[in-house]
């Protein structure tokens, strides 16, 4: 990616980020002035990383029903707050996407795998694992989902962007030290989900956290959850469900793992995932906790800490 120092990018360079055409990134900031590039040398404007959150907070409104016109305004009223002490600029944004996710976009957008990669290399260097994590690897998949959802991006382009990130999570899993006596917690996609990436997520917190990990990948078959569960004991299982084809193939499948959760009350059994959530709002769960919550699950206790032996 080309870009001068400051963070600042090509009008082509925020197409591609923010799926907005060039002509109406123009017209925006002329009708709205709202975005402020600058103009280099060449004549060329340049954008920040804040012009292409603005874009983005503007898009994102837009989507839930404002006019542009409204759009721009509350992008405006969340924009600024000021700090009288040193008079600088704070910015409040809908969306606040770092260099590195600007990056992965972009690439993702042209499908280069090789290019993907590197950049991933680079940021989980420059963060460290946990703000890798929860400030690259989560916000970009959630802009490849809503891309591939709207329509702004075709299969291809989500499944490269999806699987490069996958990859390099699986061999950061690999390559992770942990205790020999620590606690272990299971990660699990249902039968017929396909969706890993989520459960991946999950045991690099806790991995981060002094948890062993085991995974069980895409689509397992049926009853391998029970049978690896009652085999290895975990003191946490997680389940993952992206879409709700899980329960629309096996519809006693929520059930009978529920009366297996029951079976072993010293084992916490956590059910996540957007096909999940939307599956079981109507539904009663006894044994299984329902969330959709990362920190919610991380809630460790004294008692409960990965560090101690089962």
């Amino acid at each position: 990616m080309n870009h001068t120092h400051g963070g600042k990018y090509y009008i082509k360079e925020v197409s591609a980020v923010t799926g907005l055409s060039k002509q109406v990134i123009r017209k925006w900031e002329e009708r709205y002035d709202i975005i402020q590039p600058v103009r280099h040398e060449n004549g060329y404007r340049l954008y920040s990383e804040r012009d292409i959150n603005i874009l983005l907070t503007i898009k994102s409104l837009q989507k839930k029903g404002f006019s542009i016109k409204q759009a721009a305004t509350e992008a405006k009223e969340r924009l600024i707050s000021v700090d009288k002490d040193t008079a600088q600029t704070k910015v409040v944004l809908h969306s606040e996407l770092n260099s590195y996710v600007i990056q992965l976009i972009e690439i993702g957008y042209t499908c280069n795998e090789l290019e993907l990669l590197v950049v991933l290399k680079h940021a989980y260097h420059f963060y460290g694992l946990e703000k890798f994590l929860t400030s690259v690897v989560s916000p970009f998949l959630k802009e490849v989902g809503d891309r591939w959802e709207s329509g702004e991006w075709d299969e291809y382009q989500e499944s490269v962007s999806s699987m490069v990130v996958k990859d390099f999570l699986v061999q950061i899993r690999r390559n992770f030290q942990y205790s020999d006596n620590a606690s272990l917690v299971l990660g699990a996609c249902l039968p017929h989900e396909y969706h890993e990436i989520p459960v991946h997520y999950l045991l690099l917190r806790f991995m981060l956290r002094g948890w062993k990990t085991t995974l069980i990948g895409a689509s397992p078959a049926p009853g391998s959850i029970q049978s690896l569960v009652t085999r290895l004991k975990p003191r946490k299982v997680l389940l993952s469900a992206s879409t709700t084809l899980p329960f629309e193939k096996d519809p006693e499948l929520l059930s009978s793992l529920d009366s297996f959760a029951a079976e072993n009350k010293r084992i916490e059994f956590y059910l996540g995932g957007a096909g999940a959530i939307q599956y079981t709002k109507d539904k009663t769960i006894n044994n299984i906790y329902i969330t959709n919550s990362i920190e919610e699950i991380l809630l460790i206790d004294q008692k409960d800490s990965g560090n101690l032996p089962i």
